[in-house]
């Protein structure tokens, strides 16, 4: 008999710091108060923020606490973003760690306007945003503004788990919501959405099902639910819109 993959989700919502240890901090006392073999999805930039006056500051500290977080990450799978530094550019870019090691990485193609990441940032390749694979489960990411691009969803087409860390404008928050839930739907996949819980940001990070079912943190800085391969292959035959 085969058995269907499972492995605990978490949603992480937390504030971001000017202080980037505190940030680094609390990021390691909520990743080791996590089930042993979960997936953790943490905010865009939960290290610094945007922080567009500390970049090099910023970058820096991102060498920093790469090793930090790859040497007690464990069995976990941890996928956030954080600014980084190639040459004489800055990224936004999303890592996926486990086992001390930078699984997958891939830099934001779709920067946000209104809030002047063009003007800081250099745009990754969107060939970057693809599938990657972690103990059999397929998993992609959307950092963010990316999440509002349908060509984009249909990059991750086939994926059973999406990660979406954000830092979504509070105005705007039931697009957020909207958003992710209608990921979920179109791509018959779990979401696990993270958003900042900054003044100005929604603070709806949460789970969605490939069924449409949602849990949303609601003030919590961690939520959790599981990973079950067979809801995904369940919704895919009941509704068989050619995901495989």
């Amino acid at each position: 008999m085969t058995t269907s993959k499972t492995r605990p989700v978490v949603s992480l919502c937390i504030e971001t710091d000017t202080d980037f240890h505190a940030n680094l901090n609390q990021l390691l006392r909520l990743i080791e108060r996590s089930e042993e073999d979960a997936i953790i999805v943490a905010p865009e930039v939960a290290l610094s923020g945007f922080a567009y006056e500390r970049f090099n500051e910023a970058a820096a500290f991102t060498d920093h606490a790469l090793q930090q977080l790859q040497e007690r990450i464990g069995n976990r799978l941890l996928i956030f973003t954080a600014i980084s530094k190639k040459g004489d550019a800055f990224y936004n870019t999303a890592y996926a760690l486990h086992n001390g090691i930078i699984l997958h990485s891939q830099d934001k193609s779709k920067l946000f306007a209104l809030g002047a990441e063009h003007e800081h940032f250099r745009p990754g390749e969107e060939g970057e945003i693809a599938p990657f694979e972690f103990d059999g489960i397929k998993i992609g990411i959307l950092i963010c503004f990316e999440l509002r691009f349908k060509a984009l969803w249909q990059q991750l087409e086939g994926c059973d788990i999406i990660a979406v860390p954000a830092q979504w404008g509070k105005l705007r928050l039931d697009h957020f919501v909207t958003l992710t839930n209608a990921l979920a739907l179109m791509n018959q996949c779990f979401v696990i959405a993270s958003d900042a819980a900054n003044e100005e940001t929604t603070g709806m990070s949460g789970i969605i099902t490939p069924f449409g079912g949602e849990i949303r943190n609601h003030g919590n800085l961690s939520t959790t639910s599981r990973y079950e391969e067979r809801t995904v292959l369940s919704m895919r035959r009941y509704l068989n819109v050619g995901i495989v």
